[in-house]
């Protein structure tokens, strides 16, 4: 016997149409950030402590960028879920839940163009 209705069953969603995604993302997501974090930890104790042309070259080697540029997009993104989940979970009023949900996109997808943005500039002037 199961609880979920019929759509739901057929449609393979839950009670709120959206919570078997949103595990996923953030599960996928935390996976590909222990990933990532793995090779930025590694690869930042391979790099001189002080030495700010060293980071720059480091950033400038296109395989790093790219790297970089996919951490920062995860990170954000991963973080968005996180305190999505927060808001939808703690705030109980109904207008406030949409204007810090809405804030709380704009934030994430405005520190990730930003630390893109960095990461491009840096690259492209390495």
């Amino acid at each position: 016997m199961s609880l979920r209705t019929p759509l739901g069953r057929v449609l393979g969603l839950g009670s709120a149409k959206d919570g078997t995604g949103h595990w996923w993302a953030q599960r996928v997501s935390a996976a590909a950030l222990v990933l990532l974090g793995l090779w930025f930890a590694v690869a930042l104790t391979g790099l001189p402590l002080g030495k700010h042309d060293a980071v720059v070259g480091f950033i400038g080697a296109p395989l790093n960028a790219v790297l970089l540029i996919l951490l920062a997009a995860t990170l954000a993104y991963h973080s968005f879920l996180g305190v999505q989940v927060v808001i939808e979970d703690y705030v109980h009023a109904h207008g406030a839940k949409v204007l810090l949900l809405t804030l709380s996109r704009f934030a994430h997808i405005l520190l990730a163009v930003a630390s893109i943005y960095a990461i491009l500039r840096i690259g492209i002037a390495a």
